[in-house]
């Protein structure tokens, strides 16, 4: 109450999610095809549409008939790296492990952003190791593509209504009210997050793969996404609303879920990055068999 009549005394008017006319979904009659499958899909074709332009640069570390098994092996590990990770990480005394019915409820949501990395790394380790690839270098491939599905990720986060941020006050002029959040506006976090942990974080990583030689250390485009997407999560969680199940958790630790499970990838990515920079560069790289 103190928050709305701050916002009245500022003459700031929160936006209304539902003022803006956004559906979660297309009605096809039979179903409703929902954004957030449509985000996967588009950052899973977008992201193989880019690396198979990639790859015809000198050096690559993969040929065509690899990429093509790491868009089938990525797919899986983002949709079931990302649905066991939620259980493990959020799902309140692995309620889902313990109901195994709804484990596999995709459409009711809860997908964690580790749990599909930690699926994408297995599903990299895997093509690398039955080929004889680079995982180092494979995985600066990868890591250059990965924006674009969290930027479509994010929007459509958004779209549905689902993931609002912390209350806050009339001082921020886009804080939105959201259906679900309660009469009081909040910051829309999920815009945050698509700013920094996509378009941010696409523009950085292009930028060093199609600008630079970064490509010919190993390692060095690994060790910045995970620094910059975790930077990224990290500064966004102070914004986000934690979970329900989990707000004792940050009351308790300081910290939210999501902040915790960053810095263990955080110090793998300055890792990374330093070793990467320690290193002398390839001369051209290593061409895989086609």
């Amino acid at each position: 109450m103190l928050l709305l009549t701050a916002a009245a005394a500022a003459g700031h008017e929160p936006i209304h999610w539902l003022d803006l006319g956004l559906r979660n979904g297309i009605d096809l009659g039979f179903f409703t095809l929902r954004y957030y499958s449509l985000a996967y899909l588009a950052g899973i074709v977008l992201g193989y549409w880019h690396l198979t332009r990639m790859i015809r640069l000198p050096g690559a570390p993969l040929a065509q008939r690899h990429a093509d098994d790491l868009f089938f092996y990525c797919t899986l590990g983002i949709i079931l790296g990302g649905r066991l990770g939620y259980a493990l990480f959020y799902s309140p005394d692995f309620y889902l492990f313990r109901h195994p019915v709804e484990l596999v409820q995709l459409w009711h949501g809860g997908m964690s952003f580790h749990g599909g990395l930690i699926g994408v790394v297995l599903a990299l380790v895997w093509v690398s190791w039955r080929n004889g690839l680079n995982l180092l270098r494979v995985g600066d491939y990868i890591s250059v593509c990965v924006p674009f599905g969290m930027l479509f990720g994010r929007l459509a986060n958004f779209v549905n209504g689902e993931l609002w941020g912390r209350v806050t006050d009339a001082s921020v002029p886009w804080a939105m009210v959201f259906p679900d959040g309660g009469p009081l506006p909040r910051h829309p976090s999920q815009l945050y997050e698509a700013g920094l942990e996509g378009l941010a974080m696409m523009i950085v990583m292009l930028v060093l793969f199609w600008k630079t030689r970064a490509r010919f250390r190993p390692g060095l485009l690994v060790g910045v996404f995970a620094t910059g997407i975790s930077l990224a999560r990290f500064c966004v969680e102070f914004f986000r609303e934690p979970d329900a199940q989990l707000q004792d958790f940050a009351l308790r630790t300081g910290l939210s879920m999501g902040q915790w499970l960053t810095i263990p990838l955080m110090v793998f990515g300055l890792a990374a990055v330093t070793r990467a920079l320690m290193k002398p560069p390839l001369a051209t790289g290593r061409p895989a068999t086609a």
